[in-house]
């Protein structure tokens, strides 16, 4: 068995924020990666709707401080998934509607229809099994559940993942009001 047990650790921030329950020390809650917030360059290889998911995705995930170039294979694997779930769901609708208009030809000859749903069909011995695409889809959709939660993507991880404050613009002086005075060591 894979995991750790028991319920998944809460970000620094918000265990700062409930007052320090568990009395963990400050240089613990302090010291935790921020990598630089930007968007990875999107892979090449990735499928056309997950390009497209990619750039719908990314501008949003770098406005809340969830993204940085670290996160290239893992957004990757997500929106791969996600444009799966897509093909493999649409696959399934034309499946549903040949089955429906075979089903319709089948009773207005009036013989009986053998030929499934779209869902299942019948095996050449004669069993019932699930459409390909229909598992494709399904695990498709586990697949883009999982990686959305890595990045905060659903209500109830949106609590448990933690922005960056390191951006990109910070570091270079860009995005910082003009009329602020350097502070620490850049105000030597």
């Amino acid at each position: 068995m894979t995991g750790t047990r028991g319920p998944k650790s809460l970000p620094s921030n918000v265990h700062a924020l409930r007052g320090n329950p568990s009395k963990l020390p400050l240089s613990q809650l302090m010291d935790e990666l921020q990598p630089v917030v930007e968007i990875p360059n999107c892979p090449g290889h990735l499928l056309p709707e997950a390009k497209a998911e990619w750039r719908r995705i990314t501008p949003e995930l770098e406005r809340y401080g969830l993204i940085s170039k670290l996160d290239r294979a893992a957004l990757a694997l997500y929106c791969q998934a996600y444009a799966t779930w897509v093909w493999a769901d649409k696959q399934l609708q034309l499946a549903v509607a040949a089955a429906a208009a075979g089903r319709a030809a089948a009773e207005a000859e009036g013989k009986p229809w053998v030929g499934g749903d779209g869902y299942t069909y019948p095996s050449p011995n004669g069993h019932v099994i699930y459409s390909p695409h229909w598992v494709i889809r399904n695990k498709a959709m586990e697949q883009v559940k999982q990686f959305a939660a890595e990045f905060g993507l659903s209500p109830v991880h949106r609590g448990r993942v933690s922005m960056s404050n390191n951006r990109q613009a910070d570091w270079v002086g860009h995005g910082a009001d003009d009329d602020q005075k350097p502070q620490g060591f850049g105000a030597l």
